[in-house]
């Protein structure tokens, strides 16, 4: 039986939507971007520095602020880049939480993370691109004009953090257990098929 559920997913797919969709049917707890700000926090980052650290790779200039008080933390992990700190304490913060209680995760490579537990529902949220253009116009508040490279930058930042840190392929279906199509099934359906699988 699965008591956790971690879901990676292309720009505008939706999958945010469905993770706490599912977790609310189910009665329990979301972790998306509070694990980077929770994470953030145990390393002393300043707060205004968030945006910049949101799922993005190695080469900007925040990650490579490994010795200043910026990057500066615990003294067995000083000589680390910042992208290996960050990393790190997200997923400590992660197998933390999965000792504590069922959730679902969305991001942070959580499925790579936990890829050896049998009870972890590894899931992989995906659309075509018209479909997810739709949805940055009308969720996201992106113009129209701008969408298309918007969505093309938005994933490109997603599968070099992931690929970064796994050192898989973002989206290789054969590193998750289930593969969504959301224009396909429906946020409804990819709902339902998830809190049915949780329920068996």
């Amino acid at each position: 039986m699965y008591k956790i559920i971690t879901m990676e997913r292309e720009f505008a797919s939706g999958g945010n939507e469905i993770g706490r969709r599912v977790a609310k049917k189910l009665g329990i707890e979301l972790y998306d971007r509070n694990i980077l700000v929770e994470a953030a926090k145990r390393l002393d980052i300043p707060p205004i520095y968030i945006g910049d650290l949101e799922e993005t790779a190695p080469g900007s200039i925040i990650f490579n602020l490994s010795k200043t008080a910026i990057g500066g933390g615990k003294k067995e992990k000083s000589n680390l880049p910042m992208t290996e700190k960050l990393f790190l304490e997200e997923k400590k913060i992660i197998e933390e939480i999965v000792e504590k209680h069922d959730c679902v995760i969305v991001g942070r490579c959580a499925s790579f993370i936990l890829y050896d537990r049998e009870d972890c529902l590894k899931v992989f949220v995906h659309a075509d691109q018209d479909y997810r253009m739709e949805r940055a116009v009308k969720t996201e508040n992106i113009a129209e004009a701008e969408a298309g490279e918007f969505l093309r930058k938005s994933d490109k930042r997603r599968s070099n953090f992931y690929n970064t840190h796994t050192g898989w392929k973002w989206g290789d279906p054969s590193k998750f257990d289930l593969c969504l199509n959301s224009k396909s099934l429906g946020l409804d359906g990819c709902v339902d098929i998830l809190v049915g699988m949780m329920q068996k």
